[in-house]
Parts: C-alpha cells; sequence; structure tokens
C-alpha cells in the first residue's frame, strides 16, 4: 500500500461520531471494530515493509562507527516516523468508502419436524 498518498491527519484531530456511525448503519461500535481490524492490518504491513527495508542494513558484526555512520537506515526510520498513525489512515478509509464492509450472513436454523 502507498502510504505516502493518503491524505489521513499526521496530528490528533476530533472526530464527528455521526459521520463515522454513518458508513456502518448507525452503528458506533461497529465502525470502531472495522477500523480497529484495518488499523491492525495497516500496522502489520507497515512493519513488515520496515523490516524489510532495515534487513539490508544488519550487520553480523558490532562496529560502533558503523551504527553512527548508517545515515541511510535513520533516514528511513524517520520517514516511517512522520508517516500518519495505522489508526488515522484506517479512520480516513472508512469515511472515504475505501474499506470494504463484509456482512456474513445469518443462518437460521431449519426447525425439524417431529411425527
Amino acid at each position: 500500500m502507498n502510504y505516502k498518498n493518503t491524505n489521513a491527519a499526521r496530528t490528533t484531530i476530533t472526530r464527528d461520531l455521526k459521520t463515522i456511525d454513518g458508513k456502518t448503519d448507525g452503528n458506533i461500535y461497529e465502525a470502531i471494530v472495522i477500523m480497529a481490524k484495518r488499523s491492525n492490518q495497516i500496522a502489520k504491513e507497515m512493519k513488515d515493509e520496515l523490516t524489510s527495508k532495515l534487513e539490508e542494513f544488519a550487520t553480523t558484526q558490532d562496529n560502533l562507527e558503523e551504527i553512527f555512520e548508517n545515515r541511510e537506515q535513520i533516514e528511513i526510520s524517520k520517514f516511517y516516523e512522520r508517516l500518519p498513525k495505522p489508526h488515522s489512515i484506517a479512520i480516513q478509509e472508512l469515511l472515504e468508502d475505501k474499506i470494504y464492509i463484509r456482512q456474513p450472513e445469518v443462518v437460521e436454523p431449519k426447525e425439524t419436524s417431529e411425527k
């Protein structure tokens, strides 16, 4: 996912609950659960991406000079620190209708007639 082009808030802002619960048929708790699940997915994706990028800099030797001089690794870490937090991205995706919400159908048990 491309997190650079998201227009999610990078700071804390107050949200109107009516706009959020309007996305899930008026159920704010369902909206919170959906955003929490999406936030966890985003956080996992970001962590995996960051880990794969930082693995390139992994060394088997402990050399203090090399640790302090690795500017590329520092820049990558700073980039990920400046990104919006996963929960902000999830809220923005919900507000922009980018989250697909799948409702499982409730199957009612069939009544058996005894003779």
